[in-house]
């Protein structure tokens, strides 16, 4: 058996992507993406996703132990924030690729770009055609 240090990359990425694999995690990361600071107290969080507690509480287990996110207890208040702010950019790239592929779907790209884009806290970085702005320091160009 291999050493945790002896994995290989590809393997951590898709584990890295397996907890990114739920539509509620995403909604949460977006959440958190938006919020000031990159955090919210769970009450936040809760009253946003409308999950139960249990529910919310085991994707924020889940995303807390792949490391996508961190968590303060102060008193009575548990607030969670995004673990790396390239967490946002990689949200806002899964948008840009998702708008490119759904452009052969007009009611799909219509109902995907009604969508608000400022709900992920990047302002600037995916323009009204659903690209890369400038803002993003990626430009427009694919790579």
């Amino acid at each position: 058996m291999i050493s945790a240090a002896q994995t290989p990359l590809y393997e951590i990425k898709a584990n890295l992507f397996k907890a990114l694999s739920h539509p509620a995690r995403i909604r949460i990361l977006e959440l958190l993406a938006a919020a000031p600071d990159t955090a919210a107290p769970v009450s936040y969080l809760l009253a946003e996703t409308g999950l139960e507690a249990s529910h919310l509480s085991q994707h924020l287990a889940t995303l807390r132990r792949h490391g996508v996110v961190t968590s303060v207890r102060r008193a009575n208040v548990v607030t969670y924030r995004l673990a790396h702010p390239k967490i946002a950019e990689l949200l806002a790239i899964a948008r840009v690729f998702l708008l490119d592929r759904l452009a052969g779907s007009s009611e799909q790209l219509r109902i995907a770009r009604e969508l608000p884009a400022g709900h992920l806290g990047i302002a600037g970085v995916v323009d009204s055609a659903g690209g890369l702005g400038s803002a993003s320091g990626l430009g427009s160009e694919a790579p």
